[in-house]
């Protein structure tokens, strides 16, 4: 093999948004417009939307942002299709923790995980996708920590590890059901927490049953003698932290993924005590605090259910307007109906689905067919140039005031520390001014804080966080229903009750999930598995870190083991067709004995030179909509190089 010749791999620069943008027709160019003409053309086209409107929020954005948001699509529009990127990412454990718990968040903090004996990392290459958590895990491993990773790929976070379980892609559940039986045969179960707190335990019995060590080991592809060493560690251990990131969400049976890890920590009692508890890694800044605030389609502010009729008049009473008694379209949802056209408008907020969605050639089809598409955000994305009107707004984290909330349920504070550029606008005073020239005069906020107060006093577990307090405490976990004392760091302490059962509550219910492959099978014709993920150095579609310049970065590859790059005969910085069943792209190779045989490995950071997400599958989890991009079937092929002179370079 022959070293072809370098290319320019410099990802694609954005330029920051300055002024508004409006096009004149479908098809037409972006041109530069006044702010009252930009409104107007918006304000326009949603009106004539009404009844087939949605919305994106923003999870990078504020809370307070979250808030009107939400509160726009409901009371200005008259719809709950309003959601974000949480769908694309960590809905699953949203939905799998509220089934369980009746809370959608993580149960401990970081600090605990200092404190703790066992850490199981599951899904998560936390080192490079959660580099800040992972000091936390850092400094619970030189405390005395075991770490146990399970992971398909040998990840950087894998080598702090105990032991790494190498895991065949999808096989999560009958790996987690393997460990929950033998925890039950060999009596390591916690017998009178399950008795007092949890339902549905013999039913767990019967159904994690056949899966003994030896069938676990055949599906899933880790020795038995592993699956052993993590049941009785995790199982005998004082203190045992779970955590968890895409790696077990972005499945067609997400949710499924995610009661299963949880059903471990209910059968050993690792849950409501300090020291104790599942986490779900949350990737981007404020994706906790946007689903808190309501920006979801089945739960207003402060996580309250849309259904119950007694939360549902709270509310109508205090916006002065009625709202659907039934849930919204989730994002996934939203993308459907753009396709049969009972969705003709959207307001798109610091987004870019035209690069995140799974089938992303798909959504990009789909983002073309609206008569209305609206993008306020701080650079024109690939999203944006598909707008109709694309408005220039703030960066949340150094142009505006407000408050964010991190995965340990953290709210903090965010403060101004520069003008935004030009003619940009903070987030909330454009959507105020869009609800005004819709026929709502009345919306307007002195600043933040009074967004901030207006929904302390909608949810009980933020009213007890006022900014003062907040800037007193450098941040508070919710739930924090008192303005004098603080609830402690975990989640779900009720279930110890044993002098007050009638404060102990609903029993937590273990999940009867089934295990269920991979949608898109590999075969002859598709041979390699290919799997999505992040790296250390880049953000999500690399809009806000496209510019970012580094030795670290190399742009896009494909990864692949030692073993396959032989067998394909390509060697790194050759250039392969990578092809699913959906779509095709051309990437260079880049070789990682972390990977093993049949396993690919590649990012969503550069969609503009090689996208990615033209391979993934939208196959959606039925429950919480996300999409199984962790499990794509491929090939590989080799391409010829091209050299300056047109002649072939092999």
């Amino acid at each position: 093999m022959t070293n072809t010749r370098k290319r320019d791999r410099t990802p694609k620069t954005y330029t920051r948004l300055t002024r508004p943008l409006v096009r004149d027709e479908k098809g037409g160019p972006l041109r530069p417009a006044s702010w009252d003409e930009a409104l107007e053309r918006a304000a326009a086209g949603f009106r004539a939307a009404r009844g087939a409107f949605g919305m994106f929020s923003c999870a990078r954005a504020t809370n307070e942002m979250n808030y009107v948001a939400q509160k726009f699509a409901r009371v200005v529009m008259g719809t709950n299709d309003v959601d974000s990127c949480n769908r694309t990412c960590h809905a699953p454990s949203v939905a799998g923790l509220s089934a369980v718990f009746g809370s959608g968040g993580g149960t401990s903090s970081y600090e605990e995980i200092e404190h703790t004996d066992v850490i199981v990392m599951w899904g998560s290459n936390a080192r490079f996708a959660h580099p800040i958590f992972f000091q936390h895990v850092l400094k619970g491993i030189r405390n005395g920590a075991r770490m146990y990773a399970v992971d398909p790929r040998r990840t950087s976070t894998a080598e702090w590890a105990e032991s790494w379980l190498g895991l065949d892609i999808g096989t999560d559940i009958p790996l987690a059901h393997a460990i929950g039986r033998e925890i039950i045969h060999e009596g390591l179960y916690n017998r009178a927490f399950v008795e007092r707190a949890t339902s549905g335990f013999e039913e767990y019995r019967a159904l994690v049953e056949p899966w003994t060590l030896t069938a676990a080991s055949k599906v899933t592809g880790v020795p038995a003698t592993a699956i052993r060493e993590l049941a009785h560690a995790f199982a005998r251990a004082e203190r045992a932290q779970l955590c968890w990131t895409l790696g077990i969400t972005e499945h067609h049976n997400g949710t499924d993924n995610v009661r299963a890890l949880i059903n471990l920590a209910l059968l050993t009692g690792h849950v409501g005590r300090y020291g104790s508890g599942v986490q779900p890694l949350r990737g981007q800044n404020n994706v906790q605090g946007g689903g808190d605030m309501g920006a979801i389609p089945n739960r207003l502010p402060g996580f309250q259910d849309i259904l119950d009729a007694g939360v549902r008049e709270k509310f109508e009473s205090f916006w002065g307007v009625g709202i659907q008694p039934r849930y919204g379209r989730t994002l996934t949802e939203m993308f459907e109906a753009m396709e049969s056209g009972e969705l003709r408008a959207v307001y798109c907020i610091g987004e870019n689905p035209a690069q995140s969605e799974a089938d992303s050639g798909q959504a990009m089809e789909r983002l073309a067919k609206l008569d209305c598409l609206v993008v306020q955000d701080i650079f024109l994305t690939r999203t944006a140039e598909f707008a109709d009107v694309v408005l220039p707004a703030t960066a949340a984290w150094c142009e505006t005031e407000g408050t964010t909330t991190n995965s340990e349920r953290r709210v903090q504070r965010v403060r101004r520390a520069v003008l935004p550029p030009g003619e940009a606008r903070e987030d909330i005073d454009i959507i105020c001014e869009l609800a005004r020239r819709l026929g709502h005069e009345e919306w307007k906020y002195a600043d933040a804080e009074a967004v901030w107060n207006e929904l302390r006093a909608l949810s009980p577990d933020h009213w007890g966080m006022t900014y003062d307090r907040l800037e007193e405490h450098q941040g508070i976990q919710w739930p924090c229903p008192d303005l004098e004392r603080l609830e402690p760091s975990f989640l779900h302490g009720r279930l110890w009750e044993r002098d007050h059962p009638e404060l102990l509550g609903r029993r937590a219910p273990f999940g009867i999930v089934r295990h269920d492959p991979p949608v898109d099978l590999t075969d002859e014709e598709y041979p390699i598995r290919l799997t999505t993920g992040r790296r250390l150095d880049s953000y999500n579609t690399g809009v806000q870190s496209g510019s970012f310049a580094s030795p670290l970065r190399r742009g896009e590859f494909v990864e692949l083991c030692p073993e396959d790059a032989e067998r394909y005969g390509v060697a790194v910085g050759q250039r392969v067709r990578v092809t699913s069943r959906r779509g095709s792209v051309v990437a260079p190779v880049w070789v990682d004995p972390a990977l093993r045989p049949g396993l690919a490995f590649m990012t969503m950071h550069f969609p503009d030179e090689v996208d990615t997400n033209r391979l993934t599958i939208e196959a959606n989890c039925p429950i919480a909509g996300t999409a199984e991009f962790k499990a794509s079937a491929i090939r590989i092929e080799r391409v010829a190089e091209v050299a300056d002179d047109g002649s072939a370079l092999r």
